[in-house]
């Protein structure tokens, strides 16, 4: 049975209209950590061979004259900016009688290609409790797999799901994504994890650093525009820290982007890279909405030229994450 939505104003849509860009060639898991300060290699992103864009490949090419008039757009519409915690482009369900169970059987394809294994466990069953499993979501095309750019998209209630094949240049996943999960019991909540392994980074900082971390309130969950080098990031600078505590920021990005294919991690973490490192990233904790008082801080971001990763976990989790190279000027 899906959850009944607990009242949630951030769950209605937001605009963002940068959507910028990103690259890669290293991967995180085991990654050493002057992979992550040293100096941008070659960019490395997922391509219109990779599984998940040869199965959109196959989605587009199996769609009829009057499926494409609701599915499909061209590649610069608006709507493909548009980022929401809980939102539909497109009207039909996936589980509708709107498509073929080849077509039904296409769509879970692809949403398993654009995750890790224990990524797409987890989201299945954040859709299952969420939604009532990804029969309730909806999918979206911009411009034509083959023919120029384009982007598959799937969205729903606490989901945003993108594969691109590297069409927008430099951006990983697409674009910016959300994930999150209506279970507030942060013990049964399936993205509890990712805040335990942040707070490790908080409660490795001495008390001065401790100070300059923690952020009375936070911004808003959907504003994850990038910034560039010329932003204002909130919290402690990663360039502050010990080389012990580098390492356990570099564990925790790890444990942030393992929901995801490889591909997409290498991306981003290239990303990292380009935009002068590890170093370069802030992180902030937020004693707003503290749950249970129990100062493991629910709502925290970690944020740089090229990073924002936004993540909301009370009363329920929203995570908003945008990885890309910046518009310079």
């Amino acid at each position: 049975m899906p959850r009944s939505p607990s009242l949630c104003p951030d769950c209605e849509s937001f605009d963002r209209r940068s959507f910028l860009k990103s690259a890669s060639a290293a991967t995180l898991a085991g990654v050493a950590m002057p992979m992550l300060v040293g100096q941008a290699g070659v960019y490395a992103a997922p391509t219109a061979k990779s599984s998940a864009e040869t199965a959109v490949g196959r989605f587009f090419t199996s769609l009829s004259a009057e499926q494409k008039k609701t599915l499909c757009f061209s590649f610069d519409n608006e709507l493909r900016t548009k980022i929401s915690a809980n939102w539909h482009i497109t009207k039909p369900k996936v589980g509708s009688d709107f498509f073929s169970k080849d077509q039904q059987a296409i769509v879970s394809e692809i949403v398993k290609n654009v995750t890790s294994e224990e990524g797409y466990t987890r989201l299945k069953k954040q859709m299952d409790e969420d939604a009532g499993g990804l029969d309730e979501f909806s999918v979206a095309m911009f411009g034509e797999p083959g023919n120029g750019p384009f982007e598959w998209e799937l969205t729903g209630r606490h989901l945003t799901l993108r594969a691109d094949g590297n069409s927008v240049d430099k951006a990983a996943f697409g674009g910016p994504i959300i994930y999150g999960h209506g279970e507030e019991n942060p013990k049964e909540n399936i993205y509890h994890y990712q805040t335990q392994q942040v707070n490790e980074v908080f409660k490795a900082l001495d008390a001065k650093q401790s100070e300059k971390a923690l952020v009375a309130k936070a911004p808003n969950e959907a504003a994850v525009a990038l910034q560039g080098d010329k932003g204002s990031f909130p919290g402690i600078g990663v360039s502050e820290l010990s080389a012990d505590q580098k390492q356990l920021v570099t564990k925790t990005i790890q444990v942030l982007l393992s929901p995801y294919r490889q591909e997409d991690v290498d991306e981003a973490m290239e990303i990292v890279k380009a935009a002068g490192g590890l170093d370069k990233l802030h992180m902030a904790f937020y004693q707003q909405e503290d749950l249970g008082k129990d100062k493991v801080w629910d709502i925290w971001r970690v944020e740089g030229p090229s990073f924002v990763w936004h993540f909301r976990g009370a009363p329920h989790v929203h995570a908003y994450i945008n990885i890309g190279m910046a518009n310079k000027g």
